[in-house]
């Protein structure tokens, strides 16, 4: 364990930990040195799309929040609420990125079964239906990550 705490933490090392170049310099100009290889896997986890969105976090910006039918804006509570009429209301959840585990490390699952339906639970309502149709990548790989859109 002490070895690898040790090792020398270069920019090779952040690219295999997911980070770019530029992020690894940030972290530098942050700490004021460079990190050590356990500082640098806490960037890496809490830099990771799952934790801080990052590659999309811009197109999540571009999606409207308001409207003369919201109820409860998406992100503000939970789950968005849009009002149907008649006293009825529709909640939407949209998740922006798989939730990897060692169970389940490509499909989502834990994000898709637990996180969403618990945001729409929080909502008073009930998931009536489920999607699971983005997907991002190279479409070379094998396996992708999926991305979940709950009803």
């Amino acid at each position: 364990m002490s070895d690898v705490l040790e090792q020398a933490v270069t920019v090779e090392s952040a690219k295999e930990l997911g980070l770019l170049p530029e992020e690894f310099e940030k972290i530098k100009e942050f700490l004021g040195r460079t990190p050590n290889f356990t500082e640098l896997s806490i960037y890496s986890v809490m830099w990771s799309e799952h934790c801080s969105y990052k590659n999309s976090i811009i197109w999540l910006k571009t999606l409207p929040k308001d409207g003369p039918h919201m109820l409860a804006a998406a992100g503000a509570e939970n789950a968005g609420l849009v009002s149907i009429g008649d006293g009825l209301a529709c909640c939407f959840k949209i998740e922006s990125h798989n939730h990897p585990s060692a169970i389940e490390p490509y499909q989502g699952a834990a994000t898709g079964v637990g996180g969403i339906n618990r945001d729409i639970f929080t909502m008073g309502a009930r998931p009536i239906a489920q999607l699971n149709s983005l997907r991002f990548g190279n479409p070379e790989l094998e396996k992708q990550n999926g991305y979940y859109v709950v009803l």
